[in-house]
């Protein structure tokens, strides 16, 4: 799984993630990406799981890049906890994902083929997804 080797401080606080992407949000490797129409937090674990799904699907063939990194922790009460006490402690990493963010890139294989895979990967995360290849956002 994804997470950062240091950080910095322990716990953050949640902020809004709200409005598009100015960063992230173009084609820089491959020849197709999988890009994010909606603001999410996408935990370690889902980045992964599309990763395999993509991996999977062209048969090890082309190449896949991660273009976001969950570097953010969240934290979490336990179950049946009474308010007060401080905030709770890390739980698992997120990646703060903004609309119009370009999350993971392929190159290397067919049209169909890379299509196929990155809506397959697209299935295995919370938010709406889109494919898009290079020639169609420049």
């Amino acid at each position: 799984m994804l997470s950062p080797k240091r950080i910095k401080f322990r716990k953050q606080q949640r902020n809004i993630s709200t409005g598009a992407a100015h960063r992230g949000n173009t084609i820089a490797f491959g020849e197709y990406a999988l890009l994010a129409l909606q603001p999410k937090w996408i935990t370690n674990r889902q980045i992964e799981a599309a990763r395999v799904a993509m991996t999977r699907h062209v048969k090890r063939g082309g190449k896949v890049w991660i273009r976001i990194f969950p570097d953010k922790p969240y934290s979490k009460k336990p179950a049946e906890t009474r308010q007060g006490g401080g905030k709770g402690s890390p739980e698992g990493w997120v990646a703060v994902v903004k609309e119009g963010t370009v999350m993971f890139e392929m190159g290397g294989v067919s049209e169909e083929l890379a299509r196929e895979a990155l809506t397959l990967a697209g299935s295995k995360l919370p938010i709406k997804t889109k494919v898009v290849a290079r020639r169609e956002v420049e």
